[in-house]
């Protein structure tokens, strides 16, 4: 029998693929910026103008499906280097982790 080997990175493709279809359903109800956390769930957030703190550390994959630029930052309280600029729409990985999120005030 043969045996089937998973590249490392395809759990994290998988879970981007499962944030996205999840995304598509969730919009109606608001929270559009989306992230695979340091604990391997999914986290959602709401894209409120300001500072948000990212619950469950994140890490992989993210989706900014927001109209607002997305700035994550690696320390909490939108302090510290900024790891990643999100324009709205955009889909990626991540690396190492971010603790915060700050959304601009337009888009």
């Amino acid at each position: 029998m043969r045996s089937l080997r998973i590249h490392h990175t395809m759990p994290v493709l998988l879970l981007a693929a499962a944030a996205l279809a999840v995304g598509a359903s969730a919009r109606a109800a608001g929270p559009d910026f989306q992230y695979v956390g340091q604990d391997d769930r999914v986290h959602r957030l709401g894209a409120t103008p300001g500072c948000v703190e990212a619950d469950g550390g994140g890490a992989r994959a993210v989706t900014n499906g927001t109209r607002r630029t997305a700035t994550l930052y690696r320390d909490p309280g939108c302090t510290g280097r900024a790891v990643a600029v999100l324009r709205p729409g955009t889909v990626t990985q991540v690396r190492p982790y971010f603790a915060s999120v700050r959304f601009a005030v337009t888009g």
